[in-house]
């Protein structure tokens, strides 16, 4: 649950209060939040500002605030969260309450994006905190906040206001993560994974991604100079023909505002994706990597599509969660999303499992469930109907989950029917 507050700039000289930070994690907190701004948001002089940030990461919440109002931000508003909050909430409140979100909320966030605010979301969760909460509970709610937000949600799925998704370490997460480290030692070697994934450990990380989102776009380019039907997945327990949507359009690396301004939504990135056709994916598919939705784990699943519809969906871990996903309403079970991940990146590379979207899917190929983004059809101004037909799928949610790794291959198809390898044991094979 989020609150929305006003913090002043830190006049301290260490905005950790503990004292603990060491050096090195000082300078990998400078350099995110240089990050978050310059690459993230692309933060220009006359732009304002929200941080999304839970109170756990108030260090770097301080620093983007701090480095925004010195590269000429009018207001920066931080709106503080408690995930112990929240998780007492799943635990202890009445029945029948999941449905409701503060209005105010909603109605804010949704007049800053029509402003043309910038967004900057800390991602700071403990991956499993809800693991002892009632399912239903935490999906009722999920579902009543994708409801609230939804005006909110079509200006960013539009691309009509910058934002981005930087990530922090909690002593949580980093002990789920490294749980045979000491707590600090885990918090920092997190921090180094995290600096390695978003490329803050270069002697130049400003000039190291404009380096890579120059190779993203070149991948873009090219599949969209392709126009694929569909692509089709073949590897040990997968053998998925996604079918691509009417006019859709890949992306990958930075989007552009209405005004022009290039951003980043999500650090690190590694994908180009696109928008499936709501009804034209079949066949079935196993996940690579697990997933986390709403604080619990999803592991070991395989999933049946039959024209567009999941219509099994099997786990070893988590089949109730998941089930609970899938039925948050009927364009839950259809994709969203379909994005390719080479292997041999940063992030695969370390070998680590984050137990956050924001990096596990940032280390393979993935598909997601639910929500499709309206500029991947270029549909901004067009009607919901007009998005509809041409396969865009709607849903209150979307969730990214890993098929991709080194055994499976990728094949476009062409409007002929005729096919031709896009990737070869995870790698991209670009003619």
């Amino acid at each position: 649950m989020i609150g929305c507050m006003d913090v002043a700039p830190s006049t301290a000289p260490n905005d950790d209060p503990a004292g603990a930070a060491s050096a090195e994690r000082e300078r990998i907190l400078d350099r995110t939040a240089e990050l978050a701004l310059r690459i993230g948001v692309g933060l220009e002089a006359d732009r304002r500002l929200l941080v999304r940030a839970p109170l756990e990461a108030a260090p770097l919440a301080r620093r983007i605030v701090r480095a925004a109002y010195r590269t000429g931000a009018p207001y920066v508003h931080v709106a503080w969260s408690d995930e112990r909050v929240a998780r007492i909430r799943f635990l202890e409140a009445p029945e029948g309450s999941f449905e409701e979100l503060p209005p105010l909320h909603a109605e804010a966030m949704e007049t800053m994006a029509e402003r043309g605010w910038a967004f900057v979301a800390i991602d700071a969760s403990d991956p499993e905190l809800l693991v002892d909460a009632d399912p239903a509970r935490v999906a009722t709610a999920r579902a009543a906040a994708s409801r609230a937000l939804a005006g909110y949600r079509r200006h960013v799925m539009a691309n009509r206001a910058p934002w981005t998704i930087v990530a922090a370490p909690t002593p949580a997460w980093a002990g789920q993560v490294f749980p045979e480290a000491p707590a600090a030692e885990a918090v920092d070697r997190l921090w180094a994974a995290i600096a390695t994934a978003t490329r803050l450990d270069e002697e130049d990380p400003i000039a190291a991604w404009s380096t890579h989102l120059d190779a993203l776009a070149v991948r873009t380019r090219y599949l969209n100079d392709r126009r694929y039907r569909a692509l089709r997945f073949t590897g040990p327990g997968t053998d998925l023909t996604v079918g691509l949507a009417d006019g859709h359009l890949w992306n990958g690396g930075a989007g552009r505002t209405p005004d022009g301004t290039s951003f980043v939504p999500n650090l690190p990135t590694e994908e180009v994706f696109t928008a499936p056709h709501r009804e034209r994916t079949d066949g079935v598919v196993r996940a690579s990597r697990p997933l986390y939705h709403g604080g619990r784990r999803i592991d070991r699943f395989e999933l049946r599509f039959e024209r567009g519809v999941c219509v099994s969906a099997r786990a070893e871990v988590g089949q109730e969660v998941l089930d609970r996903l899938l039925d948050t309403d009927e364009g839950a079970r259809r994709l969203g999303e379909v994005a390719l991940v080479p292997v041999g990146g940063p992030i695969e590379r370390s070998g680590t499992i984050f137990r956050n979207t924001l990096f596990d899917e940032n280390a393979a190929s993935h598909l997601a469930f639910g929500q499709a983004y309206r500029f991947c059809l270029d549909a901004d101004g067009e009607d919901d109907a007009a998005v509809r037909a041409r396969g865009a799928n709607e849903s209150l949610m979307h969730a990214d989950f890993m098929i991709g790794h080194a055994a499976v291959d990728v094949d476009g198809v062409a409007e002929s029917g005729d096919s031709e390898p896009l990737m070869r044991e995870g790698r991209f094979v670009l003619s």
